[in-house]
């Protein structure tokens, strides 16, 4: 058990250290990064009754409707109504890359308790497989979401469109990343490797936005010049 919680829980760790420490200017407080990290965490038991009941029911169970609604868009949405009605409106969430952090938070919480529940059901040796795919992609899913609602705050002209885009983006790319493993029994990795190498490029690429941004902000604020 010990070999599976430490397969389960160090990935995750490892992505959140890694996007919580690309924050080059002003990192979030842990504490409010764990919390959101727990908040996360707990989502998982709701929406696996939820898909669980419509399953046992024989509901919208087409790779297309489980793919997009019953994974993509409801685990999306709800770890977007967290950050909505837990994160958005917090004082100390001040810049894009903030919105960032919390996003993978919530991600990573998600994913590590989905992720430890898969392992005890399956075994350690698909630990590394779930940590290249699974974990990593609700990470970056985290990165799209996080950056979108950041902007919605700090950046766009049109906050409530950019809000529905955080929300619209990562359910596409969950619901596509699902039905790729839905349908493709054989070499899948031939389309899943390219989507998460873009996936990678595409996240990598919003950091390095959201980190530029933060430090136009520290630029324009007196005595601050320092810090780039």
């Amino acid at each position: 058990m010990l070999a599976i919680l430490t397969a389960g829980i160090a990935p995750t760790l490892a992505l959140m250290s890694f996007f919580y420490l690309k924050d080059r200017y002003n990192t979030e407080p842990i504490y409010s990064v764990i919390r959101t990290f727990v908040y996360g965490a707990l989502l998982v038991f709701p929406i696996m009754f939820i898909q669980y009941a419509f399953l046992e029911e024989g509901i919208g169970q087409t790779p297309v409707i489980r793919s997009f609604v019953l994974i993509g868009f409801l685990e999306e949405f709800f770890k977007w109504f967290i950050f909505m009605y837990t994160i958005y409106k917090y004082t100390e969430f001040d810049s894009i890359y903030d919105g960032i952090t919390y996003g993978v938070s919530i991600s990573l919480g998600f994913a590590t308790v989905e992720n430890l529940l898969y392992l005890i059901a399956h075994g350690i040796e698909y630990a590394f497989a779930r940590a290249l795919f699974p974990v990593s992609s609700h990470a970056l899913f985290g990165v799209i979401m996080g950056y979108y609602l950041g902007k919605a705050k700090y950046r766009s002209k049109a906050p409530r469109i950019t809000i529905m885009i955080a929300l619209i983006v990562p359910v596409l790319l969950h619901g596509f990343y699902d039905f790729i493993l839905e349908t493709i029994k054989s070499n899948w990795m031939y389309i899943i490797i390219p989507f998460m190498i873009g996936l990678w490029a595409s996240g990598l690429r919003k950091v390095k936005i959201a980190n530029q941004y933060k430090a136009d902000k520290v630029l324009v604020i007196p005595g601050k010049q320092s810090n780039v």
